[in-house]
């Protein structure tokens, strides 16, 4: 292990872009599949992990929501996210925002109840065990209508409390942030932030969109922004958050090497990228993972992995109080390490 892995081993930082049903570890997954009597086609979990290699994002997200089909109860959805809060605050991530997809769930009849309850329950024992601060983003699969996901919006609202924002997640290519706007807009009326996905297959026009009639605080990847140079100028201007995920780049094909990763060509362009893991469980590493792929292959220094996490905690969705506390921590550390 190099000097500067053990630092980010020891950086506090917050994870911003992670999918909690991208979490679920094939051992949790067996696990509960066992438990609830759900039948599966792996036998172990070995041929299990071995289904986690894919060659684009549609063979990903079929195994994805495959795996969605073990989890029916209360418990399971709290067993799910209390393993990566586990593994999160073992990363020395201090504040996550994790998305949850209720389509995924509610389309097979588990009843946003029990998916909300188990997630809530995890989120409160993490804080209180951990000592980390946690936000919930509710999603919208974008392969499916609009009018699926302003249902889902309007059920949701009994439990409005419980979650800070929307997030529109799921298969980019032809389906462009405008086919949202709807619903969108509606999630505005309530207060709510807004995030999506744009840029990671789909084009910079997806990018404008985001901003444009959604209205987002955020663009989840982004990586197609640097494609058009009036976008990076806005983004930058706006100081629009990315939340980049290298190692889901890699495993995704959005770059052939890791070395070819645009993060600090964003970084130099001024845009306030962040690191985060994504779909950790299926794409080989958590956030920690993720900072040490991309320092090694883009030698960054250590200088530039402190403005990534620092830019992480400046996007996040918390009061100012708890941003400065723990920007105040993470520049701690720096100077001390």
């Amino acid at each position: 292990m190099t000097d500067l892995s053990a630092f980010i081993a020891g950086l506090p930082k917050a994870e911003l872009h992670v999918h909690i049903e991208g979490t679920f570890e094939p051992e949790l997954m067996y696990a509960l599949a066992q438990r609830n009597g759900v039948a599966f086609r792996y036998d172990s979990v070995e041929a299990l992990r071995a289904a986690y290699r894919f060659g684009n994002l549609q063979d990903f997200l079929d195994l994805y929501y495959q795996g969605m089909g073990v989890l029916l109860t209360e418990q399971d959805f709290y067993d799910l996210a209390m393993a990566y809060f586990r593994r999160a605050a073992a990363q020395t991530v201090r504040h996550a925002e994790i998305f949850f997809d209720p389509q995924g769930h509610t389309d097979r009849g588990v009843k946003f109840k029990t998916m909300i309850d188990g997630l809530w329950r995890a989120k409160l024992d993490a804080e209180r065990q951990f000592g980390m601060t946690i936000g919930m983003i509710l999603c919208f699969l974008r392969h499916l209508d609009e009018a699926s996901a302003l249902r889902t919006l309007e059920e949701s609202l009994a439990w409005r409390d419980r979650f800070i924002g929307v997030g529109l997640d799921s298969s980019e290519k032809g389906h462009p942030p405008s086919k949202f706007k709807n619903v969108f807009a509606r999630a505005h009326e309530l207060g709510l932030k807004a995030v999506a996905h744009a840029g990671e297959e789909g084009p910079p026009d997806y990018v404008w969109e985001a901003l444009d009639l959604l209205k987002v605080d955020r663009i989840d990847h982004g990586n197609r922004s640097l494609e058009d140079a009036a976008l990076v100028a806005r983004l930058v201007r706006e100081k629009i958050p990315l939340t980049v995920c290298p190692l889901s780049n890699l495993r995704l094909c959005v770059v052939d090497d890791m070395k070819q990763h645009p993060l600090r060509r964003m970084l130099q362009a001024g845009l306030v990228a962040t690191v985060n893991s994504d779909d950790p469980a299926y794409f080989g590493g958590y956030v920690n993972e993720n900072y040490s792929a991309v320092q090694q292959a883009l030698d960054l220094s250590r200088d530039e992995i402190v403005a990534l996490a620092e830019n992480g905690f400046r996007a996040a969705f918390i009061d100012e109080a708890a941003k400065q506390r723990h920007l105040a921590a993470l520049r701690g550390y720096a100077t001390a390490g």
